[in-house]
Formats: C-alpha cells, sequence, structure tokens
C-alpha cells in the first residue's frame, strides 16, 4: 500500500481513500491479513520509511509501483513492509540495480502478483469457502482454510518462479549478443476467436466466461507443450512467442485443429510474423508484432496467415518447400527431397493500415498431415 507524501489521510489531490485503514473494518479481515502477512501492524508509511533508512519520496515510488493504494499516515504496515523496503534499497546502494530498475523490478512483480492473487480468490478460494454445511457461515470456514493453503501454495509460487526464472535465463545466456537479449529476433503469433462480439450479446456471462477459460486454458497448455511461451491472454485473443519459426507454426495450426473439433468453440483465426522483437517486462513490442496483429484481423476463418519473412524462415529451415510445384517436380524425377512439414500458398498483397503494403501467406501442413 502506497503512502500520500503530504503525511495527511488523504491523497494528493485532497480526495480520502475509501479504503484506508480504520477502526471500524471487519474483525475477520483484519485477522487474515495478519495471518497472511504474518506480523500486525506497527508502523505509518513515515516510519516504515525511515525503520528501512530510505527516503518518503523512494518509499512512495516502490509502494506505488507494486500497485498498493495510497493511505495516507495511517498505521497499517508491517515489519515485512520495512523489510520489502530495505532490501530494493540495499539492491541499490550495493550497485546492484538502478533505482529505475528497482521500480521496475517491484512494478513487474506487482502486476504479476496481483493479477494472481485475484485469480485465486475470484476462482479459487471463493469456490471452495462456500460453507459445506447449512448454518455454518463463511467467516468459520475461511481462516483455517487460509491457514492451511498459505504454506503450500507458498512454496509452489517459489517453486514455479525458480523454474521460470531457469527458463528465461537458459534463453538469455544462449543469446548471440547484448542486443539480441533485448532485440530479439522471434515468431509471433496472434490466435483469435472469431465473432467474439457477437457471443458475448448471446451469451449468458458465466457461460462467456467459462468459454474464455476454456479457451484460455487450451491454448496456454497448447503453447506451453509444443516449446512456445504464453505472453497474454486478451479475453478473446492470446499472443505467444518462439524462437523456432516451425515450433511457432505448429502451435498455430494445432490450435485451429484442436477448436476445430470442439463443437462448444467459436472458429479460430490465426497470424503470425518474424523478425526483431523488443521484450519488457515480460511482453513483446514492435513492427513485428503489430504485423502479426493486422494479420490476424484479415485471416480467414480456421486458418492461419503469416508474413513473408516468416514464410522465408520456414523455407531456410527446410520446415516448407520453396514451392509446391519446385517439391511435386523433384518428387516425379525420382530425387531425395526434405520431409517437410508445412506448405505455404502466397495471397494476394494487399495494403494493411499502419504497415503499407504485405504479402500474407497461407500456412497447411503439407498434404494435410499432422505432426
Amino acid at each position: 500500500m502506497t503512502v500520500d507524501d503530504t503525511g495527511s489521510g488523504a491523497g494528493g489531490d485532497g480526495r480520502v481513500d475509501p479504503h484506508a485503514p480504520d477502526g471500524g473494518e471487519d474483525p475477520l479481515a483484519l485477522r487474515l491479513e495478519q495471518l497472511i502477512l504474518g506480523a500486525e501492524r506497527r508502523y505509518t508509511p513515515f516510519q516504515a520509511a525511515r525503520s528501512a533508512g530510505v527516503s518518503m519520496e523512494l518509499a512512495s515510488r516502490f509502494w506505488r509501483a507494486m500497485g498498493f493504494a495510497d493511505i495516507g499516515q495511517a498505521k497499517a504496515l508491517t515489519e515485512a513492509d520495512v523489510l520489502a523496503l530495505r532490501r530494493l534499497a540495499g539492491l541499490v546502494e550495493a550497485g546492484l540495480l538502478s533505482e529505475a530498475m528497482a521500480v521496475q523490478v517491484a512494478r513487474s512483480t506487482g502486476q504479476t502478483t496481483a493479477r494472481l492473487a485475484e485469480w485465486q480468490i475470484d476462482s479459487f478460494l471463493e469456490g471452495l469457502t462456500e460453507p459445506p454445511e447449512p448454518g455454518m457461515t463463511r467467516t468459520e470456514v475461511t481462516y483455517p482454510l487460509v491457514e492451511l493453503l498459505l504454506p503450500e501454495l507458498e512454496e509452489f509460487l517459489v517453486y514455479v518462479w525458480r523454474r521460470q526464472l531457469a527458463a528465461a535465463t537458459g534463453r538469455v545466456v544462449q543469446a548471440a549478443d547484448d542486443e539480441e537479449m533485448v532485440d530479439r529476433r522471434l515468431a509471433v503469433g496472434f490466435a483469435d476467436l472469431v465473432g467474439f462480439t457477437r457471443l458475448t450479446r448471446r451469451m449468458e456471462e458465466e457461460e462467456l466466461g467459462e468459454l474464455v477459460e476454456a479457451f484460455e486454458t487450451t491454448a496456454a497448455d497448447l503453447v506451453a507443450a509444443r516449446g512456445g511461451r504464453l505472453i497474454k491472454t486478451l479475453g478473446d485473443e492470446v499472443l505467444y512467442a518462439a524462437d523456432d519459426a516451425g515450433v511457432a507454426a505448429d502451435i498455430a495450426l494445432r490450435l485451429v485443429e484442436t477448436l476445430a473439433n470442439d463443437e462448444t468453440m467459436p472458429e479460430l483465426r490465426v497470424g503470425m510474423a518474424f523478425g526483431t522483437v523488443t521484450t519488457r517486462m515480460g511482453d513483446v513490442f514492435g513492427t513485428t508484432v503489430n504485423l502479426a496483429s493486422r494479420l490476424t484481423s484479415i485471416a480467414p476463418r480456421d486458418a492461419v496467415l503469416v508474413d513473408s519473412a516468416f514464410a522465408e524462415e520456414l523455407i531456410r529451415t527446410g520446415e516448407a518447400p520453396v514451392s509446391e510445384a519446385e517439391a511435386a517436380a523433384a518428387e516425379k524425377e525420382g530425387e531425395e527431397t526434405p520431409s517437410y512439414r508445412f506448405a505455404l500458398q502466397p495471397m494476394w498483397q494487399r495494403p494493411v493500415r499502419g504497415l503499407g503494403v504485405v504479402e500474407p501467406w497461407l500456412l497447411t501442413r503439407r498434404d494435410g498431415r499432422s505432426s
């Protein structure tokens, strides 16, 4: 939770934060907070900053970056808050991180864990804390349940984070040079559910939520299993990336094939591009990403469109022939040809908003084979 530099209970614009702690808070909420944080409220923001040995300005920047609301000078912080400030400031003082990088660490961690916490409460704890027997209140169920789950979830979170950190570090050290660590050549794909806006008008909210969750789960599992990385989900759309164009192509076609076999799912269209991509805080940016998004918007239903650079990369790596005619001619003459996985069909060139004229290619499995 962040602090207001004025030292009052109101925000910098004079508004009072309705969520600021006060004496009227629910006793169960306070007990749960103490259980989860592992400490009682002891410090105002000013006291916490002073105990950590950092300025109020820097403490405010860290707290806001982590996504916590302004609380003025209410006594709402714990020893853990002081320790977190001290650690971040210590990394800066030791020269391991610049102040800007420390703030970025706080922001990326805060944004990621905020989403995780919201999901766990909305989709996990809320269902589990339904009173199991008539007459029992949710209050009687929630505290012991959280007490049992907390250490297990914490251990699992650290395990997954270490695994992800190891994988990300491996990709970085394999980069050819320092520039490639930030501006890398990647295959980027967008997968978009067709007609989702119309569905939102016809389906009940619960049904729509279940459909989106099923789509995101299916996409996340396929992307991970085939060696790609899920960048983000946007309800009816997922964005993923892969170091290898062949891997990205296989993921795209598997997504189309999987959803086509599910009668409950709308049709899918996928657009992919290959080229230099800038990575920041787990997200990807740049012309390559924009092109993949534009190709998705013009892709036929249950089909995959790629840009010319993606097509060239598949040809270069032997995943697709230069043309089907050339491959057929070689086979007819009895020449030994590579075992191509994909086929590429050039489409009409067309102008794409903000990117000029592009030449899309329709990507399919060669001879309809599934690898």
